[in-house]
């Protein structure tokens, strides 16, 4: 016969109403500003069902890699020194350094100083008389260059997407060089301005005109003049704790207040008071935003930085330096709106598609299963209300995709109970009572069940394991949705039936296994 332990029935009460607390914040906006535990989350809509932007950039790893080179020549050239090669020089080449060894037969010496330092740099070709070597950096250093700069990369733009404020952005990387970028609520010409700008910062002390050593920058103002400044920068923008866009109280312009770490404010201090009365320059991405005169040692590890900006262009500038430095520059290869019209649009299809699934499913069962088929559908609205709580309790992303998968699971989460069913049925016309039927209808169906729907679950994992944006979407509501609908199934709508059985308590007559005259409830 069958037993329901009181745990149980606990259990599918407690759940239940947990799903239905927890999913009325996504119609009810008023609860939305509950505080604590109280339910007051709701789903969040994804790129193309509320709108918003998205950017394919790519990383430019080949201006990476000739960054590294010239940095490895100066590391080169020091080595070379070091190792007594008088005469011996070294620069830059696109993919990695060129040494001019100064004397024939220097060879052998020259690349074991190479070698000494780690840098990645390998032989490639020389000269006869090994006048001239010519190294790269090896396949292995260039990759680990390459996924160094691709995480650090997608690191930052997250810290920039969310200093903007926005909700749950998608952020990927995409084959060997590419980000995929997606996020709801925002314009493209918004997220371009604060997540493809570089932002590598550096205080430069300004050089003589004359000085081979020095590199001629444009000035941010006026393009056609140009700075020679320091190739070496005295402060680094990653000596950064702190910038903010500020209004100067005296000059009323806008201006970017920072403040340096412990390192950077003692060689700031440093290098300002053994140049007092020489520029420097404040270099943002190749460009000399302003070149103010040293007057006095600074140390108090703070300044600002000036630029004619507006005081969206310094709240900006403050957001990218805050954020950090990309190690390398980014392009826009591909690039998408999807307007606020679009998705409510598609919100209203997904919506209508649900509903209009919704009421078929529950006109079937009900005519076709009487009262158990209306027991079904209670139990279908309570696993749609669960699935929704979950959604919102992880604050996922709903997508189309991921509506699809609602109401794809809307019909498969019947399926369980339309097994039960026609158990119940085969074992009322073998003459069993009420009871004793749906409790071998649940026995008998369980197994089935079980199988049927690992099987499906298994699909989704692999869905979201090996799939990308809304394939994933897709995998996710299909994944909660079967588990909720296994169990609504063996859970909740159990506990109707049985409840249903236990009132009608109903045997059958003598002669055991003439067939009932209803082996099912009507409606």
């Amino acid at each position: 016969m069958v037993t329901t332990p009181r745990w149980h029935v606990i259990s599918v009460l407690l759940i239940a109403l947990w799903g239905l607390a927890y999913a009325t914040p996504n119609v009810l906006p008023a609860l939305r500003g509950l505080p604590g535990p109280l339910p007051h989350k709701t789903v969040n809509l994804g790129l193309d069902l509320r709108g918003g932007a998205y950017l394919l950039y790519e990383v430019d790893i080949d201006a990476l890699v000739a960054e590294r080179a010239q940095m490895a020549a100066t590391d080169v050239q020091k080595a070379l020194r070091e190792a007594g090669l008088s005469g011996a020089s070294a620069k830059a080449t696109p993919g990695g350094v060129e040494v001019d060894a100064g004397k024939a037969g220097r060879g052998g010496a020259v690349t074991r100083a190479v070698r000494g330092l780690g840098l990645g740099l390998e032989w490639a070709s020389e000269t006869k008389g090994s006048e001239k070597i010519f190294y790269r950096f090896s396949k292995s250093a260039v990759t680990e260059m390459t996924d160094t700069a691709m995480a650090r990369s997608i690191e930052i733009v997250r810290r920039r997407v969310d200093e903007v404020g926005t909700t749950e952005p998608s952020i990927q990387r995409q084959g060997e060089r590419r980000i995929l970028l997606q996020v709801p609520g925002t314009s493209a010409d918004d997220l371009k301005r604060v997540v493809g700008q570089t932002a590598k910062l550096g205080f430069h002390l300004v050089e003589d005109g004359g000085s081979v050593r020095a590199l001629r920058l444009p000035m941010a103002d006026d393009p056609e003049m140009t700075i020679p400044v320091a190739r070496r920068a005295m402060v680094t923008g990653d000596m950064l704790v702190g910038a903010r866009g500020v209004v100067d109280p005296q000059t009323q312009e806008p201006v970017v207040s920072f403040r340096l770490n412990g390192s950077g404010a003692k060689r700031f201090c440093q290098v300002t008071r053994a140049n007092v009365g020489t520029p420097f320059a404040i270099v943002l991405d190749g460009t000399v935003v302003s070149a103010p005169v040293i007057r006095s040692a600074i140390c108090a590890g703070s300044g600002q930085i000036e630029g004619g900006f507006t005081l969206q262009e310094a709240a900006d500038l403050a957001l990218l330096l805050r954020a950090g430095a990309l190690p390398a520059p980014m392009q826009v290869v591909e690039e998408r709106s999807v307007g606020p019209s679009l998705g409510a649009d598609s919100v209203r299809a997904g919506a209508v598609a649900g509903a209009l699934g919704l009421a078929l499913v529950l006109f079937f069962m009900a005519v076709v299963y009487g009262a158990f088929g209306l027991m079904a559908c209670a139990a279908l609205l309570v696993n749609i209300a669960l699935i929704f709580a979950i959604l919102s309790a992880l604050q996922a992303t709903l997508t189309l995709p991921g509506i699809a998968g609602i109401v794809l699971t809307i019909g498969m989460a019947v399926d369980a109970n339309v097994l039960v069913f026609e158990r119940i049925r085969e074992e009322r016309r073998a003459g069993r009572s009420w009871l004793s039927a749906v409790d071998e209808g649940y026995r008998q169906s369980v197994s089935t069940i079980t199988d049927a729907n690992l099987t499906t679950l298994l699909a989704a994992i692999i869905l979201f394991s090996f799939g990308t944006g809304p394939i994933k979407g897709f995998a996710v509501t299909l994944g909660i949705g079967i588990v909720t609908s296994v169990f609504t199934a063996l859970g909740a709508t159990r506990l109707m039936v049985v409840a249903w059985a236990r009132a009608r308590r109903g045997e059958p007559k003598k002669g055991g296994h003439r067939r009932p005259q209803n082996p099912l409830p009507g409606p």
